[in-house]
């Protein structure tokens, strides 16, 4: 199973990615800003989301807004 992020480069285990859109993050008031830098990324059983740590709280990506830094 390969896990590619919006540009279509495959993704692995501790790579690190740049959000490419504002993300609002549901049951808070906070937003991943554009740009933002995520590192340690760790794969999930779903192709399309990733495991992440983002200002010190765990959560979970949609690879389709990230890209590989």
């Amino acid at each position: 199973m390969d896990v590619k992020d919006s540009n279509g480069a495959i993704l692995k285990d501790g790579d690190s990615v740049t959000v490419i859109k504002d993300l609002k993050v549901r049951g808070s008031s906070d937003v991943i800003k554009r740009g933002t830098k995520v590192t340690n990324i760790k794969l999930t059983d779903d192709p399309a989301e990733i495991d992440c740590r983002v200002n010190k709280t765990a959560m979970v990506l949609r690879t389709e807004f990230v890209r590989k830094a």
